[in-house]
């Protein structure tokens, strides 16, 4: 049986997305945070082939990118205070 170099790489890719979920949830991005969480679980839980491994790696790109394009959540809840008084 061949070794599958997909598989050998996947729970560090894992690993990147939880980091990054955990990084989110800690910024207030919670919603964004729970969506990342529940994408990565559901390529994590299939087969440990090529594909999650591409799939994993483009969440973890996608994802990255999301955040530094967006506004930090912090800006977002003082605005969301001053509307609200």
């Amino acid at each position: 049986m061949e070794p599958n170099p997909a598989a050998q790489e996947l729970p560090g890719l894992y690993r990147a997305v939880l980091d990054l979920v955990g990084e989110l949830s800690a910024s207030g991005d919670r919603d964004q945070a729970n969506r990342l969480r529940a994408e990565a679980v559901k390529i994590y839980s299939r087969a440990w082939d090529e594909r999650a491994r591409r799939e994993l790696l483009a969440l973890l790109r996608r994802s990255q990118d999301d955040r530094t394009h967006r506004p930090a959540a912090s800006h977002g809840l003082r605005q969301r205070f001053i509307r609200a008084t």
